[in-house]
């Protein structure tokens, strides 16, 4: 679970905090805080997610909303990649115009309600409950991850162990909420476990409040706030953006034949998620406040980006495709006891926590002589591709059986691994290869390739309606081994311009 770890925490200056003289596991008392929220945040959003996908599915005398199976894996998707869209926002107004604080506590209370409406058996409520999840999600969850930065200076020897804790967090929320989640569907139904979702939410908020006091300073104020002369320029964004997003929707109609339905604004959402990366990428090359030699890093950044994008488009069909092979195609009793198909999204943060220590210190020990970036990145989407040639496999060889649940543990811990590749140097590459003028945008980026990644699954999905398993698995595997060829063979290349 590392795509929002740890953001754009490296650029912040330390602000006062009132934690001198009390401290948590060595650190300020103001980690605890944000340990503890992020903990419940975790849990909230996993444990929705873990459901999500099988309750848009499940036919409407089973208490769902009875979707095709194609069409439910769109949606959760679209919204994925919603969330990462969002963050970019969330970040905005924490920067700009209300503090990390403020926008924290506002994406909560937001949360919250999306939870709560999705615990009411009513389909305009859960259709409400995703919509203001995501956008909740999106406000709040970049700045927690900043104000932990915000704790220490630049040159405090804690930071990185200070963020393992914070990460640690994060795991533990993912791991722990699909089995409370999936417990309380079983017994209770969907609409409970959306209502423990809400309270761990809720949870989140009590802990925020109760330590907010901890951090003193730290995301009280916006660190560069609007000024009245920015106000014409800000309206002409503002407008660009309100004119792509009815751009999307017009496009997304004609698509659809005229109809404005569910599929028209899953379209729409993934036309937004495509081309808003390629909006990036050319404002940024062709503006002159950007140097030669930064075009030429840029240029390098663009294999990397697409890579990640690749290996998240993969990656998040935790909640979508491999949800659905772990409901219809799996078997879910091991030495006569039952498990739920909701068991299986555990096992990527268990073997986060067990591998990330194991991997810091590999590539310590390793230094200098680690892979070049881009091989890195090739290793990680190598691995990802390779986990979809393995699910193709597993396919194969069950037939019209149910397959060991141990196929998908398989290739959850060998996306583990690509990950643990992937991302921490994913986002250490977004900073390092951004132009100067762009530096307090970069992040955006990062959030984008999982929007993007998304975006694509949540087309290919509705296009391969009727495809089998093996084909859909195995399609995906060699369009993405394909491409960790070309990356590494322009690995070299990467390696030159970037320097890294």
């Amino acid at each position: 679970m590392l795509p929002f770890w740890p953001v754009t925490a490296t650029t912040n200056p330390p602000a006062r905090t009132r934690a001198e003289g009390r401290e948590f596991l060595g650190h300020p008392k103001g980690l605890a805080t944000l340990f503890s929220t992020e903990l419940w945040e975790r849990f909230s959003y996993y444990g929705m997610r873990a459901i999500l996908l099988l309750y848009l599915t499940a036919k409407l005398k089973d208490g769902g909303l009875g979707l095709d199976a194609n069409l439910g894996e769109a949606v959760v998707s679209v919204y994925g990649a919603s969330v990462y869209l969002l963050s970019v926002v969330g970040g905005w107004l924490a920067d700009r115009v209300m503090g990390a604080r403020r926008t924290t506590l506002i994406g909560a209370f937001i949360i919250i309600a999306g939870h709560l409406s999705l615990s009411v058996p009513t389909p305009a409520l859960s259709y409400l409950g995703i919509v203001l999840v995501a956008l909740g999600t999106g406000i709040f969850k970049p700045n927690v991850s900043t104000m932990v930065g915000g704790l220490y200076s630049e040159d405090d020897s804690r930071r990185t162990a200070a963020f393992s804790i914070f990460y640690m967090g994060i795991n533990i929320g993912a791991l722990v909420s699909p089995w409370v989640v999936g417990w309380l569907r079983a017994g209770w139904g969907f609409h409970a476990g959306f209502a423990a979702a809400a309270v761990g939410m809720t949870l989140a908020l009590v802990a925020w409040i109760w330590g907010r006091k901890a951090l003193g300073d730290v995301g009280l104020h916006p660190s560069n706030p609007v000024e009245p002369q920015e106000s014409g320029a800000l309206s002409r964004m503002a407008a660009y953006v309100l004119a792509g997003v009815a751009a999307a929707m017009v496009v997304a109609t004609v698509v659809n034949s005229g109809s404005f339905g569910l599929p028209t604004m899953v379209d729409a959402i993934s036309y937004i998620a495509l081309v808003t990366p390629v909006v990036f990428f050319v404002v940024m090359y062709r503006s002159p406040k950007v140097e030669a030699y930064e075009k030429r890093r840029l240029l390098a950044y663009i294999p990397l980006f697409v890579a990640a994008m690749l290996f998240f488009m993969l990656f998040e069909q935790a909640s979508t495709t491999l949800t659905t092979f772990a409901a219809d195609r799996t078997q879910l009793q091991i030495f006569g006891a039952h498990i739920s198909p909701e068991f299986f999204q555990s096992v990527n943060p268990f073997a986060i926590i067990v591998l990330s220590p194991v991997f810091a210190a590999i590539w310590m020990r390793r230094g200098e002589r680690s892979p070049y970036l881009g091989g890195k990145f090739a290793i990680g989407l190598g691995l990802a591709g390779l986990s979809f040639a393995i699910m193709a496999l597993g396919s194969f060889l069950t037939g019209d059986g149910k397959a060991s649940p141990m196929w998908l543990v398989v290739v959850y811990v060998v996306q583990t691994i690509g990950e643990l590749c992937l991302s921490p140097v994913g986002i250490a590459a977004t900073t390092l290869l951004a132009p100067k003028a762009f530096r307090s945008q970069t992040m955006a980026l990062w959030f984008l390739a999982p929007a993007a990644g998304q975006a694509i699954t949540a087309q290919v999905v509705q296009a391969t309606s009727g495809a089998s398993d093996t084909a859909y698995f195995g399609g995906l595997a060699v369009v993405t081994l394909a491409f960790t060829a070309v990356l590494a063979g322009l690995a070299g290349w990467v390696h030159r311009e970037s320097g890294h």
